[in-house]
């Protein structure tokens, strides 16, 4: 194996953290110009969901990066 080549489960949990943290943003931006035309109404009925479902992602996603560590170490 090369020096600088990473195994499937390292590119699967990188491009998994990538539209993750994309889609953090895609949100922020969503939620900055939502409350800018005023519907705060909607905003409150979708946070908490949304709060949840993030939480549960990147626990998830935590556990799979540690999993890629552990794999990659070994490797």
């Amino acid at each position: 194996m090369k020096k600088h080549q990473h195994g499937y489960l390292f590119n699967f949990v990188t491009k998994l953290l990538k539209y993750f943290l994309l889609t953090l943003i895609g949100f922020a931006i969503a939620y900055v110009m939502s409350m800018s035309i005023g519907a705060q109404h909607l905003l409150i009925m979708i946070l908490p969901l949304f709060t949840g479902l993030v939480w549960r992602a990147a626990i998830i996603l935590l556990c799979l990066v540690a999993t890629t560590v552990v794999f990659e170490s070994l490797r």
